[in-house]
C-alpha cells in the first residue's frame, strides 16, 4: 500500500459505482476516484471544460491522470482537452462500448441497429433519465415518437442482481421493445486500469 494515491481517475457519475468496484477488487490504493456528475450528459458540450478544470485542479498532485468517459457526444471537445492537459482516456465511443468491448459492440450493433441499450446505472435510474427525462410520464403518446425505430433494448449488466435484471425487462416491455440481457462484466474498466503497485 503506498503513502498517498499517485494516479487520479476523474470518472463520469454513471461510471462511479462500478469504478470503485473495480478498484475495490484490484486492490488499487494508489488510485483515487473522483466524479463529474452523471447529469451531465444531458448537456455535453459542458463535459469538456468542466474536465479541464478537475485535471488543472489536480494535476500538480498527481503523477498520472486517467479518464473515465468515452466522446459522449462532445464532437471531439473530450480529446482536444487530454490532449491539451496530458492526460487519456478510455478507448471507446461511449460506455456501451467500453463495456461490452469494441468487437462485441459492433456485433450487437450490425446486428440490430434499432438497439436501445442500457447499463446498471441507467437501468437504476430508468424513471427518472427516460420515463421522466423524456416526458413519458406524463405524455405517453410520445412513445412512439421516441422509440418508433427501436425494436430492442439490450442491458449490458456490469454487476447484476435481480432486481436490475427484472427492472431492465420491464424497461423494454414499457418501452414495447424485445429484451435481451449482455452480461459485461467490469472488464473493459479493468484493463483500462493500473495494476496494483508492489
Amino acid at each position: 500500500m503506498c503513502d498517498r494515491p499517485s494516479t487520479l481517475l476523474i470518472a463520469c457519475g454513471a461510471l462511479g459505482a462500478e469504478a470503485t468496484a473495480v478498484l475495490r477488487q484490484n486492490g488499487l490504493d494508489h488510485v483515487k476516484l473522483t466524479c463529474l456528475p452523471a447529469k451531465l450528459h444531458n448537456t455535453p458540450q459542458l463535459i469538456p471544460d468542466l474536465l479541464r478544470e478537475k485535471i488543472r485542479a489536480n494535476k500538480e498532485d498527481f503523477s498520472e491522470i486517467l479518464v473515465l468517459y468515452g466522446d459522449c457526444g462532445t464532437a471531439g471537445g473530450i480529446d482536444k482537452v487530454l490532449e491539451e492537459e496530458g492526460a487519456s482516456r478510455i478507448q471507446g465511443a461511449h460506455c456501451y462500448e467500453f463495456y461490452a468491448g469494441s468487437q462485441n459492440f459492433e456485433a450487437l450493433a450490425e446486428e440490430e441497429p434499432g438497439t436501445f441499450y442500457l447499463t446498471d446505472f441507467l437501468v437504476r435510474h430508468f424513471d427518472k433519465l427516460v420515463w421522466e427525462g423524456l416526458g413519458l410520464d406524463k405524455h405517453p403518446e410520445l412513445l412512439p415518437l421516441y422509440f418508433g425505430n427501436y425494436s430492442r433494448l439490450v442491458y449490458l449488466a456490469q454487476l447484476p442482481t435481480d432486481e436490475t435484471t427484472a427492472k431492465a425487462k420491464e424497461a423494454a416491455d414499457r418501452l414495447g421493445l424485445n429484451y435481451m440481457y449482455r452480461d459485461t462484466g467490469l472488464a473493459g474498466l479493468q484493463d483500462f486500469l493500473p495494476g496494483p503497485m508492489s
